[in-house]
């Protein structure tokens, strides 16, 4: 086999040697066969360059109307904070939706959605980068939104290339920052926007791109600003400060252990 010169460029090199410390990490601490307790990050948007990692979509693709754009913004440098201001850099992902149809492509029914998703990570020594999420319960997103109905779309390494795992995108407090937690096993198997049959559990192990799109096809502006997106088993005493989560709830992880959310304490002192 001939070996390229791209093949021995530092970015690849030095991927391979990011890829083995961290197998090595697992392999040591034994995270494989018990509860991880460090979140697994897989993507943040702290810095400018970390928007070229990923790739906008929208219905002008195909002829539509729809506009979206992923603008990196940088951290707030203000000593007190709003619930509206971050001291992160972020992703602002916002646009306009339009569902007129063009008028030269009768073969297009159906416009009116913007989206976003990771590219595929370049390969290393060991192959595709894949994200191995298996020893995590849940994906967190840190985020503020308008809003609108968002949907979380995650692909994998599956039998059938166009197939999308999503689920919608709760936000709590729209126009605040603020921590969606999203069980990985409640995540649905669609192509195309489409539920199939039958439901597959997604391959945790093999998780290709993880993304954020809007389809609920309303005209007009939206706008969603994401901070990161990881793996995780529980909430950082941050998070958990900044959020008031005191209380345990009913969710829990995938080794038992039980999330703490607010909601629960406030139900239980309603008379």
């Amino acid at each position: 086999m001939r070996i390229t010169p791209s093949l021995l460029a530092r970015g690849f090199i030095g991927r391979s040697i990011d890829e083995f410390k961290r197998l090595s990490v697992i392999a040591l601490k034994a995270e494989g066969t018990r509860h991880a307790t460090k979140p697994y990050v897989l993507t943040a948007f702290h810095d400018p360059e970390s928007i070229q990692a990923c790739k906008l979509m929208s219905d002008a693709d195909v002829g539509g109307f729809s506009r979206a754009n992923l603008d990196w913004i940088p951290p707030t440098t203000s000593l007190q904070l709003s619930p509206s201001e971050s001291k992160y850099g972020h992703a602002r992902f916002h646009g306009s939706i339009s569902i007129e149809l063009p008028v030269n492509k009768p073969h297009i029914q159906r416009t009116g959605y913007a989206a976003w998703r990771t590219k595929d990570r370049p390969p290393t020594i060991f192959g595709k980068s894949l994200w191995d999420i298996d020893p995590y319960a849940f994906l967190a997103l840190r985020i503020k939104s308008d809003g609108r109905k968002y949907f979380v779309n995650v692909q994998t390494e599956s039998i059938v290339p166009t197939d999308l795992h999503q689920h919608r995108l709760y936000a709590r407090r729209p126009g605040e920052w603020e921590t969606v937690l999203i069980k990985w096993n409640e995540f649905v198997r669609t192509n195309h926007g489409i539920v199939v049959e039958p439901q597959t559990e997604l391959l945790r192990q093999k998780v290709r791109t993880v993304g954020i799109g809007l389809i609920d096809r309303i005209p007009g502006d939206f706008e969603l600003c994401v901070e990161r997106i990881w793996a995780t088993n529980e909430l950082g005493e941050e998070f958990l400060k900044e959020d008031d989560r005191v209380e345990e709830g009913q969710l829990k992880s995938k080794h038992g252990a039980k999330i703490r959310w607010n909601e629960e304490k406030d139900r239980k002192e309603r008379p």
